[in-house]
């Protein structure tokens, strides 16, 4: 927060004239972020809590405003990314006074920049960390990339192996809006990226949930969060599988499809024109959506074990610092005290 009390991006200018300096204090602004980690539970937590009366959470999910460094390429999708506090703030406008306000952006726990920035805008924020063992969190973010075409490399070992040349620039796809999300380790420092939380925020308002704890019971979980946010805990509350993990049937199928929806090159601009002729615009992105799951889409395959053993070795001193971080015995939870 600025010292006149507006809610400023780090670099950002305040627009100048008195009217926009008078309005802002009357903006809504979030009470409470969801910071990640993807394929965590988090779009499935934030579904459910959206649906609590006492909470207003926007329908663009993900705005990642406090993570300037994601701009690099905003992502292709419908309902935009906001660039602005203007833009920004709007998401909020519809919330009641008796609301809890929130957002949900998976990748400001990857961010370097987003806890300072959050903790500057938002002090009395409160922040909820969904943490996934690492090899599968790994597995299943890999299969996220090549859904949202952030990567292209389909096999996972190979697109680990990739990480260091990615890290000079080289091998990275043509194509994809983060191409420093493509450098998977830096996914799995769960303590540094904890720490830059605590470090701008008094431990009372952080809570580090675990996934396996989501997938054991999934209404106890969310209950706790409610209870965190200080919101009535004993509303029914319905919880799905949302943002369901899924493999391509076909990578170069896949990207056509992405081609087409988005106009790229000039033939699928032409067909892109020419459905955007014929078809209403909410029913092209049903469409859309419907061709690419039942078409693109399928049940993920099972992991390489051989890799998943290899990952669970590499990271094992990760998941060892965590466990002492959070005073909780995640080694063995999640298998890492067994060897091989």
């Amino acid at each position: 927060m600025s010292r006149d009390g507006s809610l400023t991006r780090p670099g950002e200018p305040r627009a100048p004239g008195t009217a926009h300096e008078a309005a802002e204090p009357q903006l809504r602004r979030p009470d409470f972020f969801i910071v990640g980690h993807a394929k965590s539970g988090t779009t499935a937590l934030y579904e459910a809590l959206r649906r609590h009366p006492g909470i207003y959470m926007p329908a663009c999910k993900e705005p990642w405003y406090f993570a300037p460094e994601l701009h690099v390429r905003t992502p292709p999708r419908p309902e935009g990314t906001p660039e602005t506090l203007e833009q920004y703030l709007a998401l909020f406008a519809d919330a009641r006074a008796d609301q809890r306000v929130g957002e949900a952006t998976a990748h400001y726990l990857w961010s370097r920049e987003a806890a300072a920035a959050i903790a500057d805008a938002q002090p009395d924020a409160r922040v909820i960390a969904i943490l996934r063992e690492p090899a599968s969190f790994l597995h299943s973010l890999h299969l996220q990339f090549l859904q949202t075409y952030v990567e292209t490399e389909s096999d996972l070992r190979r697109a680990l192996e990739l990480e260091a040349e990615r890290r000079e620039g080289r091998s990275i796809p043509r194509h994809t809006y983060w191409p420093t999300a493509l450098l998977y380790s830096e996914h799995v420092r769960y303590v540094e990226q904890l720490r830059r939380f605590y470090d701008v925020l008094p431990p009372e308002q952080i809570l580090v949930l675990v996934y396996d704890d989501f997938r054991a019971d999934n209404d106890a979980f969310v209950r706790r969060v409610l209870r965190f946010l200080d919101v009535d805990d004993t509303v029914e509350v319905q919880t799905s599988e949302a943002n369901p993990t899924v493999r391509a049937r076909s990578q170069r199928l896949h990207e056509l499809v992405h081609a087409v929806g988005v106009g790229r090159g000039p033939l699928s601009r032409t067909v892109k024109r020419a459905i955007k002729a014929l078809t209403p615009a909410g029913m092209r992105r049903r469409a859309l959506y419907a061709t690419q799951q039942r078409l693109v889409f399928a049940d993920p395959q099972p992991p390489d074990e051989q890799l998943m053993r290899e990952l669970r070795s590499r990271f094992a001193g990760e998941v060892a610092a965590l466990s002492e971080f959070l005073d909780r015995d995640l080694v063995e939870l999640w298998g890492y005290d067994r060897p091989g």
